[in-house]
């Protein structure tokens, strides 16, 4: 008997699932999706802004990590990928000047006080090259968050000048937000190891320069609805455009219920959804996996997406970071008619807005979000010119925080779940694209392997 397999979330963690599933349990299986949302993809989005795709949710994914690449050569989709302009850098916005990104940093945090000059003061300069004098009291498996680990070794200007940037743009975070496992887990490993001093665990954990000329970002050309499309074709996937509401045992399985009172029986599933979705989907059933999925907090961001004129003067430069302590409401802004090769005629601009804890910018009206994009982009770039077509999409509690023992906190989520119950998604091995792809890909192949044993 073939089995029936329900996936619950439309993004690319249930898509990605649903395609793995489909190559591991053949053409006779069922695999149906339960999504509510008007399209599939979740945080992927591509939208048409002066008739061009733009992508307003993830517009980027790293080009060293294998899942995209694989996933796409699978696909017949190689030729669709682009990458970023090496030319083409990001900056950092402190102290009211652009900065070059500091290089020999992991995560933002330096290996050698250098590459922090003219970005923090002397005093600041010389805590680091002192560092390793200081005695290190580091105790074995500790995960303390970003903030007191780097912030007692080098200093708050360190923190707020260059990590918190970078925490900003990949968690909506910030380094007091973020464990030191979850966003630097080679330093932890090698402090664990006996490293002496944060500098030196720092030096041995700086990843090694990528061989040939493999950008660091890629992209998908036409946008990542591309790659949602052919997900859905190659799955052939049932979608459900439905909210699945709990789920109960049924004989030799699970019943989701879902719609109007509807109920539907499935022999495994994977379950998709962001943390804050997953407590009351699985409380029945699961109440030590729902109580830990309580407990991992979640941050709202706000894109805005800018059609320009054609020949509006941006540096060629990718976009900036901007510090946490600058008086901007803007966190990033990604130049990206200047980080890809430029189509159309129009220049595209992302201004991204959002950090835990911040609610301004996600209540804010799209008057106001316009308004903010365009002083932020005057202030910073020196660009006033008024757009020609804009975009704007709030993305509400979908940016999980990896807090400390964050991977503790998983563990607990994952030890709870009963047979034949996978999940997958954004808030549980990393973020990013490549992570959710890698996280849908395994809980494909156990559950595969758990329904064909039975």
């Amino acid at each position: 008997m073939s089995p029936d397999f329900g996936i619950i979330g439309g993004g690319i963690s249930g898509l990605v699932a649903a395609y793995r599933l489909r190559v591991a349990a053949g053409p006779l299986a069922s695999i149906t999706l339960f999504e509510p949302a008007d399209r599939l993809g979740g945080a992927l989005r591509t939208e048409r802004i002066a008739d061009q795709p733009f992508d307003i949710g993830a517009e980027a994914f790293l080009a060293r990590r294998p899942e995209v690449p694989r996933l796409l050569a699978e696909l017949g989709m190689s030729e669709l990928a682009i990458g970023s302009r090496s030319a083409a850098r990001p900056t950092l916005y402190s102290g009211g000047r652009h900065h070059r990104m500091p290089v020999g940093t992991v995560m933002g945090i330096p290996t050698q006080s250098s590459s922090m000059i003219g970005l923090v003061d002397d005093e600041t300069v010389a805590r680091i090259d002192e560092e390793p004098a200081r005695p290190m009291h580091w105790i074995t498996g500790a995960d303390p968050s970003v903030a007191e680990l780097v912030g007692d070794r080098f200093g708050q200007q360190v923190l707020t000048r260059s990590v918190d940037p970078l925490l900003g743009g990949v968690y909506a975070g910030s380094a007091a937000t973020i464990g030191v496992r979850s966003v630097i887990p080679a330093v932890a490993a090698a402090l664990d190891g006996g490293a002496a001093n944060l500098t030196a665990a720092l030096k041995a954990s700086v990843p090694a320069p990528a061989g040939g000329d493999v950008p660091m970002f890629g992209a998908i050309r036409g946008g990542f609805e591309l790659l949602v499309d052919e997900l859905v074709r190659a799955s052939k996937v049932q979608w459900v455009r439905a909210t699945a509401t709990r789920i109960d045992s049924a004989t030799g399985g699970w019943e989701v219920r879902h719609g109007d009172g509807q109920r539907s029986r499935f022999d495994g599933l994977v379950l998709a959804v962001p943390a804050p979705r997953l407590s009351s989907l699985i409380q029945s059933i699961a109440p030590i996996t729902a109580a830990a999925a309580t407990r991992i907090e979640v941050a709202s961001a706000v894109v805005v997406a800018l059609a320009l004129p054609e020949g509006t003067a941006l540096p060629d430069q990718s976009g900036v970071l901007v510090g946490s302590d600058e008086p901007l409401r803007t966190k990033a802004i990604t130049l990206s008619s200047r980080k890809w090769a430029k189509t159309g005629n129009v220049e595209l601009v992302r201004v991204s807005f959002g950090r835990f804890g911040e609610s301004a910018a996600i209540g804010a009206s799209d008057a106001d979000l316009l308004e903010w994009a365009r002083h932020d982009l005057a202030t910073i770039f020196g660009i006033d010119a008024r757009p020609l077509d804009s975009r704007i999409h709030r993305w509400t509690d979908a940016l999980p925080q990896y807090g400390p023992n964050h991977g503790d906190l998983v563990a607990e989520l994952r030890s709870g779940l009963p047979p034949q119950i996978e999940v997958a998604g954004a808030y549980l091995d990393g973020i990013g694209v490549p992570a959710c792809a890698s996280s849908a890909t395994k809980a494909a192949q156990f559950l595969t392997a758990a329904v064909m044993a039975t």
